[in-house]
């Protein structure tokens, strides 16, 4: 007894799957904006920043995402608070 398969093969492919990787955040701009000596307005940003890495020091406001600004028009002057802490300050003249 004699049996003759006829077997055919097709193309095929395998289900995507998902992507793991495929998404990121928004950009949030964080970093310092304007530096030391700089002339600055009432108002202006200093620093953008997660938490205090730089301390507000005279003349300068802080948001409540900690954003540092200039309370008053003059020059950005960046300071040492000991040994870990920097500060930053706005003073009318240089």
């Amino acid at each position: 007894m004699q049996f003759l398969f006829n077997i055919q093969l097709f193309a095929h492919k395998k289900g995507q799957g998902s992507v793991k990787n495929g998404r990121d955040s928004n950009p949030k701009y964080l970093g310092v904006k304007k530096y030391d000596g700089e002339v600055v307005k009432a108002g202006n940003i200093i620093v953008r920043q997660r938490g205090t890495k730089y301390h507000a020091g005279n003349n300068m406001g802080i948001g409540k995402d900690h954003t540092l600004f200039a309370l008053i028009d003059g020059y950005v002057k960046f300071e040492r608070l000991g040994k870990n802490r920097k500060q930053i300050s706005v003073y009318s003249e240089k």
